[in-house]
């Protein structure tokens, strides 16, 4: 078989899957890649077709063509395509290598070594399929509409099938940072955001290091049930907490002015004014995150040899000291990437917000609340005033950030860069 050609069973499996490994005389494996790639296009050619169609135009009748639709049709047919050209790509590179065997003198695999083969190889790939397309239809699909999405100018006043949507490109991120209603509500959000993270995340890791080395120390008794208390907050729903202490800070009724505050003559608004309704839930927050940090670092603190602080002490090291050079270094080690997950959580965390005060109080000249942050502007922007392609952007920039933060801190922890030593 020196003459046989490898080139040739390459140009053929491109031409028509299968016509490459019937050049090299495997019959059945080129049968069965015939019969996939002509019950692919009688099935999906005319899926495909329409769904191509309709993702670069988005419709060209008002009424009759409905833009969302084509527009995930569109999607899909990029994600069916996808698979159909990684199939392909398969197909070429098993013709072409059958190919080169067969020119080296290589014998034939039979049958049943072929499907060893596969089993040894394969297998798990085969295995893994269901779960990828699964996730490819739950996950990528959503996340590509909604990236679609934030390049259209699909809004109240421009909804399918009424009218038709149409490609805008970068305008979208752009009018956050060029038309002044919404540049001033976006550098608002995203500042508040910003410093919503950093504190309440802040606040609530400090409370739960502080309350974990207290309860630590040698000195204090019943840490059992200490222990317990402290945990209570975290078996409560947060979401009920939650209701609980919107009530609790209500500006007329709530127990923080009437019962409180009251003693000493003062009043606050609470949920009247941002800078107070800011206040209150940094103060919420740090309620409800404190007790896993506390837990999370009281296991850690256990963990930590006391040969090494009697060791320090031998040497004349002061608390602090300690505290710096061996307890710190060890929580941080141990809990960084959980820690991250934390000011990522609560970048994002939509409970507190909507909860408390729906994002109120109102504020003048901008279309989102005094205490919203970016995912509960989102969520106004989708379902209170179907803003869908502003929502999208600022979903993208906010994914981005979380991202971004997250991919860089992960990489800088000494958890990932020195995995497996302590």
């Amino acid at each position: 078989m020196r003459s046989h050609n490898p080139t040739l069973a390459m140009v053929l499996s491109i031409i028509f899957a299968g016509l490459g490994q019937l050049y090299n005389r495997r019959y059945a494996k080129g049968i069965t890649f015939i019969i996939i790639e002509a019950a692919f296009l009688i099935t999906f050619f005319e899926f495909l077709n329409i769904g191509y169609w309709g993702l670069f135009t988005l419709g060209e009748i008002p009424r009759v063509d409905h833009s969302i639709f084509l527009l995930i049709q569109g999607l899909i047919s990029v994600i069916i395509t996808v698979f159909a050209v990684a199939i392909y790509y398969l197909n070429v590179v098993d013709a072409r290598n059958n190919a080169i065997d067969l020119k080296l003198g290589k014998e034939k695999p039979t049958v049943k070594e072929a499907l060893k083969n596969f089993y040894d190889n394969g297998f798990p790939y085969f295995m893994v399929i269901p779960g990828l397309i699964l996730l490819l239809f739950i996950v990528v699909l959503p996340l590509m509409f909604m990236v679609s999405l934030a390049f259209t100018d699909y809004n109240l006043y421009n909804t399918p099938p009424r009218a038709l949507l149409s490609w805008v490109g970068f305008e979208n991120f752009t009018s956050l940072v060029s038309i002044p209603l919404w540049k001033s509500t976006f550098v608002s959000v995203f500042a508040w955001t910003i410093v919503w993270t950093v504190c309440a995340t802040t606040g609530q890791i400090a409370l739960g290091l502080f309350l974990a080395l207290l309860v630590n120390d040698p000195r204090i008794k019943y840490k059992r049930f200490i222990r317990t208390i402290l945990i209570l907050p975290w078996a409560v729903p947060a979401f009920v907490t939650i209701l609980i202490f919107a009530a609790m800070f209500n500006d007329r009724f709530g127990a923080i002015n009437r019962d409180i505050l009251s003693t000493i003559g003062v009043a606050l608004p609470w949920l009247t004014d941002p800078f107070y309704t800011k206040i209150a839930i940094i103060m919420i927050q740090t309620w409800l995150g404190f007790p896993f940090v506390f837990a999370l670092f009281t296991g850690v603190l256990q963990s930590i040899s006391k040969d090494w602080y009697e060791a320090a002490d031998v040497d004349g090291g002061t608390r602090f000291q300690k505290f710096r050079f061996i307890t710190m270094p060890h929580l941080l080690f141990a809990t960084a990437p959980l820690l991250i997950m934390q000011y990522a959580g609560n970048f994002n965390n939509f409970n507190i917000i909507y909860l408390f005060n729906q994002g109120g109080p109102a504020v003048r000249g901008q279309n989102a609340g005094g205490s919203d942050i970016l995912i509960s502007w989102v969520y106004k922007l989708t379902f209170d005033t179907s803003n869908y392609n502003m929502a999208a952007a600022i979903s993208i920039i906010l994914g981005l950030i979380v991202a971004g933060f997250a991919f860089f801190q992960f990489r800088r922890t000494r958890s990932f860069k020195e995995e497996g030593n302590i």
